[in-house]
């Protein structure tokens, strides 16, 4: 029986992902992921992070928008 629970997994998850785990303990919070919906739905959304940011990220701002941005910030500094 596994005693990997949702916080404990949580706490798990990035050396999972990395593949550094021991493999008993993998195969225990492998077995909780499946077991548990909302495990699921974390470990998805957890993956899926990277490629949303990328996504987010790589969108190109109109001309003169970054522009009149810094500029509105720098007059709400003053």
């Amino acid at each position: 029986m596994s005693d990997v629970t949702c916080a404990r997994g949580v706490e798990l998850l990035a050396d999972y992902l990395e593949g550094v785990l021991p493999p008993e303990l993998s195969a225990d919070l492998e077995a909780h992921v499946l077991a548990c919906p909302r495990c699921t739905a974390f470990v998805a959304s957890y993956r899926e992070t990277p490629r949303i940011l990328r996504e987010a990220t790589a969108a190109e701002l109109p001309a003169g928008l970054e522009e009149s941005l810094q500029a509105f910030l720098r007059a709400r500094r003053r």
